[in-house]
């Protein structure tokens, strides 16, 4: 198999392009060079998706039996680069999120749930991260493919949450710096609530596996219900950095309370939030097709692993949302155990 990758140097596309490569495919890589070593194995092509002479350039270097886009967030440039390529590969691949769905983390959704309004010719003219336009943009992303490439050559994956070795975003890695920190340890209760991240490298497997199979089509992609806790990953970090920690007291408060209090959902406590639709995302027809997740505890020791190891996410400004100021999170907790009324909402770093 001849795969070319569109980006490949920060997450999802790092981890697709080593495991092709372990998988004996020959891989391209296309990207400016800017974020990152490309993985051992790849040929790099160096340039920039968003100017048609690069484009095309690229173009010349084909053909591939597949191509996946893994970075792509601008309509505009997004449809380019298909227009660009259609002729040049067999199967077109989109990493795209559950961040499409409109009524998403409000309601559960299935792959034929309602999305966005997406405008396939969007210019990005402000490329900083937004929350409440990345799924407009990544459904629209979607839409300008589909105009331009055959859905029998077309595969979408809409994936949830991802976790492992090269997360940028700052989710698990946080998680684990504050269990390393020990002591006591603001949680949202329920304790037992399921979740659903799936490892980066299982995610990276399975897309692969439809490539290989030339499977066209729409997947969710997230851990089946049941398959993890939070206080099941909670322990795994603790496992994981026991090392580093004298102990850890964990403290789980309700999450209205928590919401009352004006904790910020999904960032200052990352990987949780009140919506309901939240963890309730149906991967059926994934798991159907060949989708197999790994426990949540392989991929905390190994996320752990790594970091310990010297390794280092790409730097992003996203990282910067995630956790809880540690005053806020005593003030908080203190306020839970004693039922006062004082105000958590001062901040101040220790």
């Amino acid at each position: 198999m001849r795969l070319l990758v569109l980006g490949g140097t920060w997450f999802v596309g790092r981890i697709l392009a080593a495991e092709a490569v372990d998988r004996g495919w020959t891989v391209t890589t296309f990207n400016r060079g800017r974020s990152g070593p490309d993985p051992t194995g790849v040929e790099a092509i160096r340039g920039d998706r968003t100017k048609a002479e690069d484009l095309h350039r690229l173009a010349a270097a084909g053909p591939w039996d597949a191509v996946v886009d893994v970075a792509g967030t601008e309509p505009w440039s997004v449809g380019l680069a298909a227009r660009v390529l259609r002729d040049h590969v067999g199967q077109y691949v989109f990493v795209s999120t559950v961040s499409v769905y409109r009524d998403w983390p409000a309601s559960p959704v299935t792959e034929s749930s309602p999305l966005h309004a997406g405008d396939p010719d969007l210019v990005v003219e402000d490329p900083r991260w937004d929350a409440d336009r990345y799924g407009p943009l990544k459904a629209g992303c979607e839409a300008a493919i589909r105009r331009v490439v055959d859905a029998e050559r077309t595969l979408v994956a809409r994936p949830g949450v991802l976790l492992g070795p090269y997360e940028y975003v700052g989710r698990l890695p946080w998680w684990l710096g504050r269990m390393a920190r020990g002591g006591r340890v603001l949680a949202p209760a329920p304790a037992d609530r399921s979740i659903q991240p799936v490892d980066v490298r299982d995610f990276a497997a399975f897309l692969l596996d439809l490539m290989r199979r030339s499977v066209s089509g729409v997947f969710n992609v997230a851990a089946p219900a049941g398959h993890a806790t939070y206080s099941g990953f909670l322990d795994a970090c603790i496992e994981a950095t026991r090392t580093r920690h004298g102990s850890v007291d964990v403290v789980w408060a309700a999450q209205d309370w928590l919401a009352e209090q004006g904790v910020r959902p999904w960032t200052e406590i990352p990987l949780w939030r009140v919506s309901k639709g939240t963890w309730a995302m149906d991967a059926t027809r994934a798991a159907e097709t060949g989708l197999v997740c790994r426990p949540i505890g392989e991929t905390v020791t190994d996320t752990w692993r790594w970091l310990t190891a010297g390794g280092a996410p790409v730097p992003h400004e996203r990282q910067a949302e995630h956790g809880i100021d540690p005053y806020k999170e005593r003030r908080l907790i203190d306020m839970w155990e004693t039922g006062s009324d004082f105000p958590a909402t001062e901040h101040r770093m220790v």
